[in-house]
């Protein structure tokens, strides 16, 4: 019976995500050029492959990869060997975007074993509702996952835009990024959670000094913010966001500079039109180019030390936003890597060895996938930049 049930959600699934892409599509489909489906483009070092839809990544202090897999599984990578940490598809429901999405660990993970999951289920199936949650597990002496607690449930969400990125700051607050579930004016709605990036103690509770001490709301006026990340010197946060697409108009991907109580603007302003008491974005792609940013994090070592590094699904890139040596809240550049050569990148964090790890995302429903597909990559900087022509 469970195994018609999935059938029958994962065939839902397709049906409506044909409906919503013709509707409400956040980037293009990949158009692959290349003659060969069964053969990389592109020459790199797999660390994974054969994968759903990888989404968050996380390396462990004792070297483990952890990552999401949107269907509603936690994988991980020990020495080379990939396994189901945890799963949840009989409870996570993946419908055109939603599913198990955001994943971190906490910062005192050796010691604790908390790890944090987001996801989307269905608080009924008809008419089908879909429901944002955050749960808290601790992996076991035995490194098997063990429920701890919900932190919070009933963010309402759609089949695009919903949970996105967790992320513990150098304050050890907990964030989480949500979006407005495609109905642009939640994000304006302070009584609401869509469209805003939360502040949480990591017991779920909310901090005494939030912009609103009656509220989880750190930030407002964001559409889709999929990426968030702290910068090493400053401490601030940073986010990628996803700038409009079909009727709401095209282009002008975001990079924000996150600051408490500020208003982000969606949907009054975009790109680089300005509104007293709203923010414009540090940068952003421009009026006739997308990136779909995607997970983003600072480089913390090497000869791209303090760049913010960064995804992009109809981008099929990976972005390296170059900052001003003399002001670390402008940046002078953004630039383009791995373009076009392995199709819709997803996610990308650093490794303990320096190296980047890229989650590629073919299998979203979106993209034209390899035999390998999906996959997480493993590149230098190096590497990259002999990449470019």
């Amino acid at each position: 019976m469970k195994e018609k049930l999935t059938h029958f959600y994962r065939l839902l699934s397709c049906t409506l995500l044909l409906s919503c892409l013709m509707l409400t599509a956040c980037d293009d489909w990949f158009d692959d050029d290349g003659d060969d489906d069964d053969v990389p483009a592109y020459h790199d070092e797999t660390y994974a492959d054969h994968l759903d839809t990888p989404w968050e990544m996380v390396f462990a202090p004792d070297g483990r990869l952890f990552f999401t897999q949107r269907p509603g599984s936690v994988a991980v990578v020990d020495n080379g060997k990939v396994s189901v940490w945890l799963g949840l598809d009989s409870v996570v429901l993946e419908v055109g975007e939603s599913g198990l999405l955001g994943f971190t660990l906490d910062p005192q993970f050796s010691q604790n074993g908390y790890v944090y999951i987001g996801y989307t289920y269905a608080a009924s199936k008809a008419p089908l509702k879909l429901v944002n949650k955050l749960v808290r597990y601790k992996e076991n002496t035995s490194k098997k996952p063990v429920f701890d607690k919900v932190l919070m449930d009933g963010i309402e969400g759609n089949y695009v835009h919903n949970s996105g990125p967790l992320e513990f700051g150098p304050d050890g607050m907990l964030y989480w990024a949500v979006g407005e579930r495609y109905m642009p004016d939640l994000a304006q709605d302070p009584n609401v959670l869509n469209g805003k990036i939360l502040r949480l103690t990591s017991s779920g509770e909310i901090p005494s000094d939030n912009p609103n001490p009656q509220s989880y709301i750190y930030s407002l006026g964001h559409r889709n913010p999929q990426g968030l990340a702290f910068h090493p010197q400053t401490h601030e946060l940073w986010s990628t966001e996803h700038g409009p697409s079909e009727e709401q108009g095209c282009c002008r991907d975001e990079i924000n500079r996150i600051l408490p109580g500020h208003n982000y603007g969606w949907p009054i302003i975009r790109g680089s039109e300005t509104k007293p008491g709203l923010e414009t974005p540090v940068y952003h792609s421009g009026d006739t180019t997308t990136w779909a940013p995607t997970g983003g994090i600072f480089i913390t070592q090497g000869n791209w030390q303090g760049s913010l590094v960064f995804t992009g699904l109809r981008g099929q890139a990976l972005y390296r936003a170059v900052f001003d040596p003399s002001d670390a809240t402008k940046i002078q550049r953004v630039d383009r890597y791995l373009y076009q050569k392995l199709g819709r990148l997803r996610n990308v964090i650093q490794g303990p060895d320096g190296k980047l790890y890229i989650a590629v995302s073919n299998q979203d429903g979106r993209g034209d996938p390899l035999s390998v597909d999906d996959r997480i990559i493993a590149l230098t900087t190096d590497q990259l930049e002999d990449s470019n022509p």
